[in-house]
């Protein structure tokens, strides 16, 4: 199946003109056009291209049978109503993050994206960037061990959003990166939100966000909109290495630190915890290369290759779900002053069951 599916990008903002441009540049797709509510705003970025049409007619996109696809690039809030149109009419579905502004409504979302055998992705840019694909090769392949942390950074003077705090604006960077190196996907079993407002913008404008996860490992973000410095960086422990991702350290992003801590009980008594010898592991540091590509056409090329393989995506409606309720969950800790609160047992039984997105060919590799 090597000829070229054919999209049409839903939203021509901030969001829209990138997709439009990868999908553009991408061997595996044809951009056919650009719908939004401003007709005027959906041409002008459609004529920046050959042969895209600008419109503001969704239904006659969706009525099209010649459109595979659907790029949603529009405000969270509208994400339920387009998407589930879409795949009600047959379409598969990438969307921006969040998938949408309730887990209730991601759910239904997924549930739909299975009855119509239809793939729903969820567009986490940074998780294909090459720096997070090799994180998340070195750690399938064990090369770190057992993760016993993760500790993550995105800070910088950044614009305060006028509808969303600090942790819903950034954190889900950081949580959907997270979420796609750990194998099993990020099942926290609480959250505990931490945030600041101290510019009196009615919002927390600092935050700190605490993830427990299951086998003592634990998960830590730091997100604030008022360092006058940026950083971006990743942290992640394991009982072999430490891995450091510095995404602004353009010549070496990831760097591996064959470094850390192994503990050795020297007492067998168990009412002795005070007898543990602690050494120190001092070896090599190097850095895995990279080829560089942008993320965005990794991540359009895993749409077309999810969508001829019949399978899931890797970042599929699943990993926007899991995102969204960590956000949600901070929303009600921060609401009580920074409250833990408990997350349901990954391993139960969910309403999901039987009714998760395409998986005709297994997990995604």
């Amino acid at each position: 199946m090597s000829y070229p599916l054919t999209v049409a990008v839903v939203g021509a903002g901030y969001w829209g003109p990138n997709l439009a441009r990868n999908f553009n540049l991408s061997l595996d797709w044809r951009l056919a056009a650009i719908c939004d509510l401003d007709v005027d705003r959906a041409a002008a970025l459609a004529s920046q291209f050959r042969d895209v049409r600008g419109t503001s007619d969704l239904e006659e996109l969706l009525a099209d049978p010649e459109i595979d696809a659907i790029a949603i690039a529009t405000p969270a809030r509208t994400h339920f109503a387009i998407a589930t149109a879409a795949m009600r009419a047959g379409k598969h579905v990438v969307v921006e993050k969040p998938i949408a502004d309730s887990s209730e409504k991601a759910v239904e979302m997924i549930r739909a994206a299975g009855e119509a055998e239809v793939v729903l992705m969820t567009d986490h840019t940074y998780c294909y960037a090459p720096a997070v694909l090799k994180i998340r090769e070195l750690i399938r392949a064990g090369e770190l061990g057992e993760i016993l942390f993760v500790d993550s950074v995105r800070i910088n003077l950044g614009l305060i959003q006028p509808d969303v705090d600090v942790f819903w604006d950034l954190a889900p960077h950081d949580l959907s990166i997270i979420d796609f190196i750990l194998p099993g996907g990020l099942h926290p079993m609480s959250v505990a939100a931490h945030g600041a407002d101290p510019l009196k913008a009615g919002k927390s404008c600092i935050g700190y966000l605490s993830l427990p996860l299951e086998g003592g490992a634990v998960a830590h973000v730091h997100v604030n909109w008022l360092s006058p410095t940026k950083i971006r960086q990743m942290i992640i422990g394991g009982a072999k290495r430490t891995l450091v991702w510095d995404d602004l350290n353009p010549q070496q992003r990831v760097s591996v630190f064959d470094r850390g801590v192994d503990l050795g009980q020297q007492a067998i008594d168990e009412a002795d915890r005070s007898a543990v010898t602690i050494s120190y592991r001092l070896g090599d540091t190097w850095s895995p290369a990279l080829q560089e590509r942008e993320a965005l056409a990794s991540m359009v090329s895993e749409f077309a290759e999810s969508i001829r393989e019949r399978r899931t995506a890797r970042t599929d409606g699943g990993s926007g779900l899991r995102v969204l309720r960590v956000l949600e969950a901070a929303s009600e800790s921060l609401g009580g002053g920074g409250k833990v609160v408990a997350l349901a047992d990954p391993t139960a039984p969910t309403a999901l069951d039987g009714a998760r997105s395409v998986q005709l060919a297994g997990e995604p590799a």
